[in-house]
């Protein structure tokens, strides 16, 4: 898996050549290194990111007179902006297929949580299955999009990672419950039970700019569905979707939410290792790249400790 597409390489390039100059040791080398975390999560939500701008934007200026549905709109732009990612290299094909997996995934459980009464799409659309506006699944495909680049962009490798077979049988459980916890008892608090249990061991290794670094799996879980718990709160202040307490006046989601995001999380993880298998630590490749660069002082940071 390349790590950039053609024109990310060439923003790469330009970039370090900026960088390179700047301080490396100390509080300004960190802040330099902490500021390209935070550049390259960006990029990685880029998806979601114009996906929440479209929200907010067609909430704020939507014109009750447009003979184009809002609902209509956000999924007709949602497909333009894949074909122009694709065309202008800001995503790969790899990352393409994973969002359509996202999007399948993602209708299917629209379909049968707003049978139920989950939540609502309160405005109409052409474009729909069984009540559910198509542009719905994007919002997993934003998801799934996130997951992928995040994981070519930081290189990320990981340590003590599960058995493939097992980390599917929990998603598949994981999967299920959200549609059986509706007719029989909800299991999550087991789901969680086991996911701690599967991925208590497993180190994430990333590389940001200089140096590489690592975090426990299961606290990554834990930011990511966080982020995603905050995005629900403006799509649904945005009344893209609506839970059933938000119907008259909009309220923050319940912070329980939060478990639901959660178990998602090894739901995606899942999907994306289905496409790229997770790969372990190059340590020879991570120390040449911990080198200084010539011309520029560069303190080694300690390595990761093989587990």
């Amino acid at each position: 898996m390349a790590q950039y597409t053609s024109l990310e390489a060439r923003i790469d390039a330009a970039a370090h050549r900026v960088l390179e100059r700047l301080p490396a040791n100390g509080i300004a080398g960190a802040l330099i290194e902490f500021l390209v975390f935070g550049l390259k999560q960006a990029w990685a939500c880029l998806f979601g990111g114009i996906m929440l701008g479209l929200m907010l934007a067609t909430r704020l200026y939507w014109p009750e007179a447009m003979p184009l549905a809002r609902y209509d709109f956000l999924f007709l732009a949602a497909v333009l902006v894949q074909i122009g990612m694709l065309a202008f290299k800001l995503e790969t094909l790899d990352e393409a297929k994973v969002i359509v997996i996202f999007h399948v995934v993602g209708t299917i459980m629209e379909i049968f949580k707003t049978g139920a009464g989950s939540w609502v799409y309160p405005e109409e659309s052409f474009f729909r299955i069984a009540g559910v506006p198509l542009f719905s699944g994007f919002m997993y495909a934003c998801v799934g999009s996130y997951m992928t680049r995040i994981q070519r962009i930081f290189d990320i490798r990981f340590n003590r990672y599960p058995p493939f077979w097992t980390t599917v049988v929990l998603c598949l459980a994981i999967y299920v419950n959200f549609f059986t916890h509706h007719f029989f008892h909800d299991l999550r608090y087991l789901l969680f039970a086991a996911t701690v249990v599967l991925y208590l061991p497993t180190m994430m290794h990333y590389r940001v700019f200089r140096f590489w670094h690592r975090m426990p799996m299961l606290l990554a879980f834990v930011l990511v569905a966080l982020f995603i718990w905050i995005a629900e709160n403006i799509g649904t202040w945005s009344r893209a979707w609506v839970y059933p307490g938000q119907a008259e006046r909009w309220s923050p989601v319940a912070f329980e939410k939060l478990g639901s995001w959660f178990l998602l999380m090894i739901i995606s993880v899942v999907l994306v290792t289905w496409v790229h298998r997770p790969r372990q630590p190059d340590y020879g490749a991570q120390r040449r790249i911990d080198l200084p660069t010539p011309g520029v002082n560069v303190r080694s940071p300690k390595q990761p400790v093989t587990d």
